[in-house]
């Protein structure tokens, strides 16, 4: 993939069908390797993006997963299944807000029920819109950003900490490179990651003592829906060709971050931040 991406712009929230180029979720990349045999995750926000590549290889390494995902993305979410159920794996799609505390804990309850148990606590839903002056950002948009991208973690993680403490789990974080290099355009959102990033480092803290791992993974630009759905169309013609790499990544490229930490091979890997980011630094 070539940073030169034609102008483009989707409604929020946008569709994977609609993106030109199409994203590369590890349908065709991915092979398991049978990492995480007996595994069951929990992944917010996937249907698309990131979400669906994780959902993905984490089913081909050999887990059960259940993904929650907002009702306008339906038809993404059920694609994301299909993918899963495609491995043999069981899948279990939660529609759903969660912005309250009650919309987690239900999703928390819903979860464990359909899998008999969480052991792998993925929190990577979203919320993003950018403007170009801090006038222009509603109070509103601040306050859903705060409440999808901090509020909710929080909230998931206090609901299964005792579930992930018996079964010995982790939790990994969707954090962001907006976290060390934050974007003007980005205000809300990249304040959110850097506060995700503190409570990543101050769990593992706290929930290392009963045996389970708290990580982060720090994306840089992925091309996902929510790259044209938010962002002006001559930005996304440009997006990633800051990076070292000069490109934005794919969403299987983060994936892989993600299996290592939820799997066995990082038994003592624990408050830290991994970096997918096309050779920007996080520090």
């Amino acid at each position: 993939m070539t940073a030169d991406l034609p102008a483009q712009h989707q409604e929020w929230p946008g569709s994977t069908a609609e993106l030109n180029p199409p994203a590369d979720h590890g349908e065709d990349s991915w092979t398991g390797r049978d990492r995480l045999v007996g595994k069951r995750a929990l992944v917010t926000g996937g249907d698309s993006g990131i979400g669906r590549a994780v959902a993905l290889a984490f089913a081909r390494e050999g887990a059960d997963v259940a993904f929650a995902h907002l009702p306008e993305e339906q038809a993404d979410a059920d694609r994301t299944c299909a993918l899963v159920r495609g491995e043999g794996r069981r899948a279990a799609a939660f529609p759903g807000d969660l912005r309250t505390h009650a919309a987690n804990a239900e999703l928390a309850a819903a979860a464990v029920e359909a899998l008999g148990g969480v052991d792998v606590l993925v929190c990577n839903a979203a919320f993003q819109m950018t403007h170009e002056a801090v006038e222009e950002f509603p109070p509103e948009q601040v306050e859903r950003t705060f409440a999808t991208n901090v509020f909710s973690p929080f909230w998931l993680i206090r609901e299964l900490a005792q579930e992930l403490e018996r079964n010995r789990g982790s939790v990994i974080v969707t954090t962001s490179i907006q976290a060390y290099q934050p974007a003007d355009h980005l205000l809300d959102y990249a304040a959110t990651k850097a506060a995700l990033n503190n409570l990543v480092v101050n769990l593992a803290q706290e929930l290392g003592a009963r045996g389970v791992r708290v990580n982060a993974v720090a994306p840089g630009p992925i091309w996902t829906p929510l790259i044209p759905s938010t962002m002006a169309p001559e930005k996304v013609e440009k997006f990633g060709a800051d990076t070292p790499l000069g490109r934005p990544g794919q969403p299987i490229e983060v994936a892989a971050a993600y299996v290592f930490l939820a799997s066995d091979e990082a038994s003592y890997v624990s408050g830290t931040v991994i970096g997918v980011t096309g050779g920007k630094p996080v520090f």
